[in-house]
């Protein structure tokens, strides 16, 4: 038995199916990444027993995707997906197939996933079962697919941003045959939801080896067919060519707009799908990003730029000029801002009516911000008292 926390706690379905008279065995991603002493988060299942099957064997099951067969097990607080062995028809809506059927056949069912590397399984004992040579291929750091390339990319065309976002989170070349087929079928990539592209490409992202990730996306042509960067390849080489590894995903969001979007930032995101909170935020980090390339850091621009904006400008920018990010010195000097946001500042629109005699306008806002900004700069203690001497000596009371 392998000894794994996350797999032991499934070992317990894969035995119940076995006694039951089933097989079953743990398959996809999870067995990868054993080999690959990688964490493990996501366990899935694959057995010989149909769904209604599964059903008669455990007590706590939920239906998630039983017409694909797919059942969820609930056991000891967690669950688990268990899916009968299956093949595929075609993929007409380039996104699920036609019509499923449910074999009693491992190599049937394995044959028909994307890679060699995610077409291997494990038996509750701790063999493996490898019939298309995954793990060779995971020795040899090779993305391939499983049988035809073609046939793989024309069923589900979102596999070749998968391969993309393998190569960039597990720093591995795709072979031959994979590449050319990327390199054909490209186009089909229209065809896919955006919202789809988005999940695959924040993964992309986020590796380690990001721009392997996206020297895959250029050289295979796949970014022509990703929403705003068909006419930016030169654009796109030259962030693959930086060093990005210490880039978050929203940090790769940032430099990308900065870099591809020009003034188009919001409609950029916008056609990515992004939610209406990470565009916000992208977009500040943009605003703010061009704000340090032409002024500088100063206080003035930290405080209305915030610290999370900031700290995401601290990285990008350390990116840009080619050095250590710089971003312990930002979180440090906006440690140290007299105030940090207004309703820190000792002073209110009462207080101005009160000194002024005046009633409430658009002049209380302009006191307020010009107060702001001579706290932050510490031109004046954040103090009452000196607040209103001050005002007064500009001539604002």
């Amino acid at each position: 038995m392998i000894d794994h926390p996350f797999l032991k706690e499934a070992f317990p379905i894969l035995q119940a199916l076995e006694a039951a008279g089933y097989e079953a065995y743990f398959v996809g991603g999870a067995v990868r990444d054993l080999f690959l002493n990688r964490p493990i988060h996501d366990v899935d299942i694959a057995t010989s027993a149909t769904p209604n099957e599964v059903k008669t064997v455990f007590f706590h099951t939920v239906d998630v995707g039983i017409e694909h067969g797919t059942v969820l097990i609930l056991l000891k607080g967690q669950s688990f997906e268990v899916t009968t062995f299956r093949t595929e028809s075609a993929y007409s809506d380039f996104r699920r197939p036609d019509d499923v059927q449910f074999v009693r056949s491992l190599e049937e069912d394995l044959k028909r996933r994307d890679f060699t590397m995610n077409a291997m399984a494990m038996m509750s004992d701790g063999q493996f079962i490898d019939p298309f040579n995954g793990r060779q291929d995971l020795n040899n750091r090779m993305i391939r697919t499983v049988g035809s390339a073609s046939e793989r990319f024309s069923e589900d065309a979102l596999r070749m941003m998968r391969a993309a976002r393998f190569a960039s989170q597990l720093s591995f070349e795709l072979d031959m045959d994979t590449r050319q087929a990327m390199k054909e079928y490209a186009p089909f990539l229209s065809h896919i939801a955006v919202e789809r592209k988005l999940n695959e490409m924040d993964k992309l992202l986020a590796g380690l080896a990001k721009e392997k990730g996206l020297s895959v996306l250029i050289e295979t042509g796949l970014f022509l067919f990703l929403p705003g960067l068909s006419g930016q390849k030169k654009a796109l080489a030259q962030i693959a060519a930086r060093t990005l590894k210490s880039l978050n995903a929203d940090q790769m969001w940032l430099l990308i707009a900065f870099e591809v979007a020009d003034r188009h930032v919001t409609d950029f995101l916008r056609n990515w799908r992004m939610s209406a909170k990470r565009i916000k935020r992208i977009e500040k980090g943009v605003r703010t990003l061009r704000r340090v390339r032409a002024e500088g850091w100063h206080d003035i621009l930290l405080y209305e730029a915030q610290i999370e904006a900031s700290v995401d400008c601290a990285e990008v920018e350390a990116v840009l000029d080619g050095r250590e990010s710089k971003s312990a010195d930002v979180i440090s000097r906006w440690q140290a801002l007299p105030i940090k946001d207004r309703d820190e500042l000792d002073l209110t629109g009462s207080d101005l009516m009160e000194w002024s005699g005046k009633q409430r306008g658009i002049w209380i806002k302009e006191c307020l911000v010009l107060a702001e900004k001579a706290v932050v700069n510490r031109k004046i203690e954040n103090e009452k008292e000196q607040i209103k001497e001050w005002l007064r000596s500009c001539n604002l009371l």
